[in-house]
């Protein structure tokens, strides 16, 4: 998803008050000690911040060093609020240092290697500390109608997209399981949509969803070139079916929690 305009994307997609609800269900609460694993931009590590303070803190990192550089330049500079990069594929360094670790929209990026990710992340989280997963399921793939031909198009991009790049369209359907076997306590599970978008567009959702589809169909050069008129014709389209009021589409949101066992447990 690499690009330009990738940290304003990420910055202008984030829902406060969704990611607010979001944070509630997983069980931020004043006072908490918190890490922000792939804080992107670092819009939800402020908004963790604001639902913390005055005693919590929060610590954003993420492997970009763009994404970190902009984090910094919107959202930091204030007492218990910081941003480091950080590759969460090597051990983190900060031993049972969280009371709740908040991991959104990362592992879809590792079809492979996500197990580590998770791993490192529970060796830096408090025996009793919250693991709080979220991802998406069915990414990209929830859209009626589109034309024909790209129906038959979007779900080849998306593999095309873990062969190559190691995504994972169904990283949502994993989380239960990555906490059920590194025996955590209280699991629970919360499913709801994610970008459920019908009748007018906002611009902020057109913006996000043509940005996303666009890199990923120049990711996928050829597999798009084979579509009737090129890559030019498939945007047309594409432009076409978001902005008609008449479509629905939407993508499953998977949230899962838990607690981590003390010694012993």
């Amino acid at each position: 998803m690499e690009s330009a305009d990738e940290s304003m994307r990420l910055d202008v997609k984030t829902d406060p008050a969704a990611l607010r609800r979001q944070a509630r269900w997983c069980g931020v609460r004043p006072g908490m000690r918190i890490l922000d694993a792939g804080c992107g931009p670092g819009k939800t590590t402020s908004l963790l911040y604001e639902m913390v303070k005055p005693a919590g803190s929060v610590i954003g990192v993420d492997f970009s060093e763009e994404r970190i550089r902009y984090a910094k330049n919107n959202y930091g500079g204030k007492a218990g609020i910081e941003f480091n990069i950080c590759d969460l594929r090597k051990p983190l360094g900060w031993s049972k240092a969280f009371d709740l670790i908040w991991v959104r929209f990362v592992l879809e990026y590792h079809r492979e290697g996500a197990v580590n990710i998770v791993r490192n992340l529970i060796d830096c989280l408090k025996p009793g500390g919250l693991l709080c997963l979220i991802d998406l399921d069915y990414n990209c793939l929830n859209h009626y109608e589109l034309p024909l031909k790209m129906a038959e198009l979007l779900p080849r991009i998306m593999l095309f997209a873990e062969d190559k790049y190691n995504f994972d369209t169904m990283a949502g359907h994993k989380l239960y399981s990555f906490l059920y076997d590194h025996g955590f306590r209280d699991i629970a599970v919360k499913i709801m949509a994610h970008n459920l978008i019908y009748g007018d567009i906002k611009d902020k959702d057109k913006f996000n969803l043509l940005k996303k589809v666009e890199m990923a169909a120049k990711r996928a050069g050829e597999l798009v070139s084979s579509y009737p008129g090129g890559y030019k014709q498939f945007y047309i389209d594409l432009e076409k079916y978001i902005i008609d009021p008449r479509r629905f589409t939407y993508t499953p949101l998977v949230l899962c929690k838990g607690t981590k066992p003390s010694c012993g447990q």
